[in-house]
């Protein structure tokens, strides 16, 4: 599908709400008939012409429901189709049992198993969709993991079977699909976690009801878009003080180079002036990659008078010294991230805690699933059971923009907007990155940028970098950290450059 820059993200309640207006209007054509059509196209253009046969799986609920009003609508394509539901759909009711009628009554048949030895297609997963919340009967979780083993591809309806909507976790097991088409709006559960291992392509059916999706949703997707506006075009008459000072602060002994990675970023995504305040008991004279970088002692930095951003965190440690800079830090009237060691060090002393709650200043937090469970006082995979929920509980607890990394990055606000990343891929799973993340946040609000869009933007534009490096050749695997600060800056500079006053 074509991703906007903003395309809503709408939880399981939330799609039920809508679900409940649509069928209380007036004279309303049923869901399960629209969505069954929509399944049916995709599924005749993904079968081809082969005359080979498309075996349809079909559950007990409106899942099922819908696979059975494809089955009819490829059948009266002249498709052969064979449509296997456990317990022959007697648990069928409502809609969802007038569908398995009207396919009885076009001359289709139900079977229980999966024939052998049969070349297919295409497969259409119709087991369970959205309301699916606890693991598979044991039955359902084979004809699950016999229709992984088929070599076909899979089309799954509104969201692979097994997976959950909300959060993207795999409840017991899960139909890995080659393309999902889903209904109405995107859900979470495709998005992040284990959702883009198993989803495959995703096509977006409205079923008409997009005006009732679309009075700002609280979730979106970001697309490319976001990036097209992250930074205004550069006049000619600037000087490096038009574009803001960022210090950053880290680098205790033996980890100098997460704070240099971000300052790197941070200078070649366009901050004009970079600091970098190390912990180090002996602070290089300079950075022999990046000479332009200004390397003093961590004091110093926090010292300086003109910064316009501050990150802390990239290598700071856990020292007495790391969490006094930290304090200070929270006290600066500047837009601030924390990554890394500075989160820790927020979970692990109240005080610091509540002095970042207390800031009125805009703060921006880049934990990982770990650290974000250290700040909930919760465990990593509680933290990966509901990743929305995760990431609003911080924004709110902490007073701040968050970012909660991983497949998937999740974005998040105090008054609960949120969103979900679309770029990035395996390579980035390599030390450094969540360093150069924290340089190209610290950059974008160095020049001006405000939170909530400098946040979104450089998750992004992290994420996308990688991938323009997976396009050219490069990784995922081996890809580093350091490739992908040059990779951020082309794409900056391909969204935004100079005025120029004639071509």
């Amino acid at each position: 599908m074509s991703l906007m820059h903003a395309s809503p993200v709408l939880r399981t309640a939330d799609l039920r709400r809508i679900e409940q207006a649509a069928l209380s209007g007036r004279d309303p054509a049923p869901l399960m008939a629209r969505a069954g059509l929509a399944a049916a196209e995709l599924a005749r253009k993904l079968a081809g012409d082969s005359g080979k046969p498309v075996l349809v799986l079909a559950g007990p609920g409106n899942n099922g429901g819908d696979a059975f009003v494809l089955a009819r609508h490829l059948k009266a394509w002249w498709f052969p189709v064979t449509v296997v539901c456990p317990a022959g759909g007697r648990q069928h009711k409502g809609d969802a049992a007038e569908a398995m009628s009207a396919w009885q009554q076009a001359g289709g048949t139900v079977i229980d198993a999966i024939p052998r030895r049969q070349d297919w297609a295409l497969v259409v997963d119709g087991l369970f969709g959205i309301g699916l919340r606890r693991e598979p009967a044991d039955d359902y979780a084979a004809l699950i993991e016999e229709a992984n083993a088929l070599d076909a591809p899979v089309l799954a309806l509104d969201i692979p079977s097994g997976l959950d909507a909300d959060s993207g976790r795999v409840i017991g097991s899960a139909i890995v699909a080659d393309h999902t088409i889903t209904f109405i709006a995107l859900k979470p559960g495709l998005l992040t976690l284990d959702g883009p291992d198993h989803c495959g392509t995703v096509h977006l059916a409205g079923l008409g009801l997009q005006d009732a999706v679309a009075p700002a949703p609280q979730g979106v997707f970001l697309g490319n878009g976001v990036l097209t506006h992250l930074l205004p075009p550069r006049p000619r008459n600037s000087h490096k003080g038009s574009f803001g000072s960022a210090g950053i602060v880290g680098g205790a002994h033996g980890m100098s180079g997460a704070a240099l990675l971000a300052a790197r970023a941070a200078l070649k995504c366009g901050a004009g002036r970079v600091y970098a305040g190390l912990l180090a008991d002996d602070v290089p004279l300079l950075d022999p990659l990046q000479p332009e970088l200004m390397l003093r002692p961590a004091d110093g930095v926090l010292r300086l008078d003109h910064l316009t951003a501050l990150a802390i965190g990239p290598g700071l440690g856990d020292s007495p010294d790391a969490a006094e800079y930290l304090d200070w830090a929270l006290e600066k009237s500047l837009p601030l991230v924390l990554d890394a060691d500075a989160l820790n060090l927020v979970a692990t002393f109240p005080e610091l805690a509540k002095r970042l709650k207390q800031r009125s200043a805009p703060s921006i937090l880049t934990p990982h699933p770990a650290e974000a469970a250290r700040l909930l006082d919760s465990s990593t995979d509680a933290v990966q059971a509901d990743r929305v929920a995760a990431v609003l509980q911080l924004a709110r607890e902490y007073r701040a923009g968050v970012v909660l990394k991983g497949c998937g990055s999740l974005c998040a606000w105090p008054d609960g907007h949120w969103a979900i990343n679309s770029s990035g891929n395996p390579g980035m799973a390599s030390a450094g990155m969540g360093d150069v993340l924290t340089g190209i946040l610290v950059a974008l609000l160095a020049q001006g940028v405000d939170e909530r869009h400098a946040l979104t933007g450089a998750v992004h534009l992290h994420g996308a970098a990688a991938d323009h490096l997976l396009i050219e050749g490069t990784g995922p695997i081996g890809l580093t950290a350091g490739e992908v600060i040059d990779a951020a800056r082309r794409l900056l500079n391909r969204n935004r450059a100079i005025r120029w006053p004639m071509r």
